[in-house]
């Protein structure tokens, strides 16, 4: 896919340089000399440019890309300035950062294709990390409800798939269980990786380096941690 991110701080920075090592074309802009410089040989093309000047962005190629991402954060101002420009060129796929409420309350009325809230998400991601002590992925499905992926507990390993009773014990949902195996590159490089295992056979063991793939409130994950 194709991408334009405008802002090229440390967020628009990091996320055009893993989107270019996925693989996609990624054009980036900027005000500042330096942040252009420190990323150009990194992605597909950069530009030196004030996205809030109507002309300066229209040189950009915003009907050849999937999406534009409006990654300016600090400069609350120019963030919505960018966007309005961006609906005004009718732009379809605009994604923009928001740093706090009011920005977001405001962006919501541009009617984007999606608003990002990394240091919302950040911020979610480290209280998860000190509450459970454990690195989780997590989705937040709406305001109680989550999808989460954890490493299985000590005290689950060795048990049937039969005998988890997560649903009854806890209620939550087990949707899938990640099982690790072992490969090896081209360079004959040892490394692991974890396949989804969607139907558990009654008679398989919780091995210890499975992950667990479970949904529901937040609460009732809160609770069974607690038991483990």
């Amino acid at each position: 896919m194709k991408y334009i991110i405008i802002g090229l701080g440390n967020y628009g920075h990091m996320l055009a340089e893993e989107l270019s090592v996925l693989g996609h074309e990624v054009i980036g802009a900027d005000v500042s000399a330096s942040r252009v410089d420190s990323i150009k040989e990194k992605i597909a093309t950069a530009f030196v440019l004030d996205a809030t000047d109507e002309q300066a962005l229209a040189a950009l190629p915003l009907s050849g890309v999937d999406v534009v991402i409006v990654a300016i954060g600090e400069n609350f101002g120019a963030s919505i300035r960018v966007v309005a420009l961006l609906k005004q060129q009718k732009v379809a796929h605009i994604y923009a950062r928001a740093i706090d409420n009011v920005h977001r309350s405001v962006l919501e009325a541009f009617d984007l294709e999606r608003i990002l809230t990394p240091e919302e998400d950040a911020a979610r991601g480290l209280v998860h990390l000190l509450e459970f002590g454990s690195n989780m992925e997590t989705f937040r499905v709406d305001t109680d409800y989550y999808v989460v992926k954890f490493a299985v507990p000590e005290k689950m390993i060795g048990y049937y798939a039969n005998e988890l009773n997560l649903d009854k014990e806890f209620g939550l949902k087990l949707l899938a269980l990640k099982r690790a195996k072992t490969l090896k590159n081209c360079l004959g490089i040892s490394f692991t990786e974890h396949d989804v295992m969607n139907e558990l056979p009654e008679n398989d063991q919780v091995q210890a380096s499975d992950e667990l793939v479970c949904y529901g409130r937040y609460k009732d994950f809160q609770k069974f941690w607690k038991a483990m």
